[in-house]
């Protein structure tokens, strides 16, 4: 009988654990692409180091014709783990048997065919005579040393590729290679001199040693899954769970005693097999799941990068072409208002007409191109500001007097209701506070067909509120949010004054963010007018006197 009676005695127990450990790892890991090369040549290193703890198992389990049997196997397969680890190590972390030649590999297998020939038909293994503490192994002498000369040679070669992967390599990859050099030459170390150098000198108490030490590889391999992620963790643990259960079921439903427990253990292998495949396809789907949802945020996050990008060029491209354009726009302005004042001699009125025409169109391109040189600036962060005590009394003040001319050729009166009458200040800029309350009253004019446009200033809670309100074609609720987005207008605005860009009110709204303000409209609705707010903190000299002030305020 081949297979003896197993005796289960503490090494023989500590083999066969780390021999299902190894079964459960190699087929998991395997499993995970069957055809990706370094998986299917990790699978057979894994294989051999089974296969040889096995036959170290049944060997020691044994006596007379079995255990020669036996003892060839575990030289058999022995002969195979260094063997499969070269081979292992030019597809790991990616396929490279491309480098090496078909040449050496032919020459390679040369000396395993031999061994094979060796143990099975020639006189490397003669006999096993009992011993206590192990049973004594006679051999050829010479094919011992020539075999235990293979083993070194071979592990040699294969830990130098391993040593320089290592040196090359970078990032995860180095870190796999680390754990790979750490878990596999370390148990080689520790197991070799028990395994292949002790029996040369007649010494078999520690043949065993390499069967257990392997257990490194897969505690370090184990590690450095959970470590470094190398696998996903939840359903590698899931998979060896699984994978253990069954083997301990096999071993309870190969031992069955009795035809009951034969169809009873029959049964149950089933149902846990059954539910094993279940377990890991859900768990393997709930993963993917999380991949593909953690891929996608990755693929966002990049592609929101990329805008970024695109956002950025976009505002360089406005802004060099805007500079490009202001060059020549301010040279049309400059000599149609010269023909228009008559400096080159008398125009009849139609060429009149016409040039004041170009002249007007000059002026709106060249606002365009001033709003599109501010929106460059804002998005780039390049808006530049001069903050200073001032009052806005005065920039109020400024701007009217600037809208004389339009207010009187609308025929809309504008009244300006100061309540401040520069009591409180503001820390600002001048010149930027000036644009919004330009563009708050320029828009009410525009939009007007009837007045008065009423700007009132009134201290309020250690604020200064601004406020500008028309009779013009007021804003719906709905569309009141647009106003101040990036080229947001409603679609009134839209028929009235298709010229618009909804740039002035995103500036606008942005200066006074940058002011530390607020700023909002507020509207009954269409034909109802529309009041736009502006509120600016307090920043005054005079502490007491202003501290009683807006108390009583």
């Amino acid at each position: 009988m081949i297979f003896p009676e197993l005796v289960l005695d503490i090494k023989n127990l500590i083999i066969i654990s780390v021999t299902i450990l190894h079964a459960a790892l190699g087929i998991v890991i395997s499993l995970r692409g069957p055809n990706k090369k370094q998986n299917i040549t990790f699978a057979l290193l894994e294989l051999s180091l089974i296969t040889w703890s096995v036959s170290m198992v049944f060997y020691r389990s044994s006596t007379g014709l079995e255990a020669i049997f036996w003892v060839k196997m575990l030289y058999l397969w022995a002969l195979f783990i260094p063997y499969t680890f070269i081979y292992f190590l030019f597809t790991f972390p990616e396929n490279r048997l491309g480098e090496f030649p078909k040449i050496y590999q032919f020459f390679m297998i040369v000396p395993v065919l031999y061994f094979v020939w060796e143990i099975f038909f020639g006189k490397f293994i003669l006999g096993v005579k009992p011993a206590l503490p192990e049973p004594a192994i006679i051999f050829n002498l010479a094919v011992e040393y020539a075999y235990a000369t293979y083993i070194i040679i071979y592990f040699s070669f294969g830990y130098l590729r391993l040593f320089k992967l290592y040196r090359q390599s970078s990032g995860i990859i180095k870190t796999q290679a680390r754990f790979l050099l750490l878990g596999t030459l370390i148990p080689t170390l520790l197991g070799t001199p028990g395994n292949l150098f002790l029996p040369l000198i007649n010494i078999f108490y520690l043949n065993w040693s390499g069967q257990t030490v392997i257990v490194l590889m897969a505690v370090t391999i184990a590690y450095s899954i959970i470590k470094y992620n190398l696998l996903n963790i939840k359903v590698i643990a899931t998979e060896v769970l699984t994978i253990l259960i069954n083997v301990f079921i096999i071993i309870r439903f190969v031992g069955s005693n009795t035809i009951a427990d034969f169809f009873v253990n029959g049964i149950f292998l089933l149902g846990v097999a059954i539910f094993s495949i279940l377990l890991i396809r859900s768990v393997q789907q709930e993963v993917r799941s999380r991949e593909r949802i953690e891929q996608l945020a990755k693929d966002l996050e990049q592609a929101n990068v990329d805008l970024v990008k695109l956002d950025e060029a976009k505002s360089e491209f406005i802004s060099l072409a805007s500079h490009q354009l202001r060059a020549p726009l301010t040279v049309i302005k400059g000599y149609t208002s010269m023909l228009l004042e008559g400096t080159f001699g008398e125009i009849n009125k139609k060429a009149v007409a016409a040039i004041d025409r170009v002249f007007i169109s000059a002026n709106n391109l060249t606002k365009l191109v001033s709003d599109l040189l501010d929106l460059s600036r804002i998005e780039s962060g390049k808006m530049k500001y001069e903050f200073k005590v001032i009052h806005l009394d005065d920039v109020v003040g400024k701007v009217l007097k600037e809208l004389e001319a339009v207010s009187k050729e609308k025929r809309i009166a504008i009244e300006f209701k100061n309540e401040n009458n520069k009591t409180f200040s503001v820390f600002g800029d001048a010149d930027k506070l000036y644009e919004v309350v330009m563009n708050l009253l320029d828009n009410a004019l525009k939009y007007s067909k009837i007045g008065p446009v009423i700007v009132t200033l009134t201290p309020r809670s250690k604020r200064l509120v601004l406020s500008v309100a028309d009779r013009g074609m007021g804003i719906p609720q709905e569309e009141i949010p647009k106003l101040f987005q990036k080229f947001g207008r409603t679609e009134i605005a839209k028929i009235e004054r298709p010229e618009g860009m909804g740039l002035g009110l995103y500036f606008v709204k942005r200066i006074v963010d940058d002011h530390k303000g607020r700023i909002w409209a507020e509207s009954d609705g269409l034909g109802k007018g529309s009041t736009f707010f502006v509120e600016l903190s307090i920043r005054y000299d005079f502490q007491d006197e202003n501290e009683q002030f807006l108390s009583a305020l």
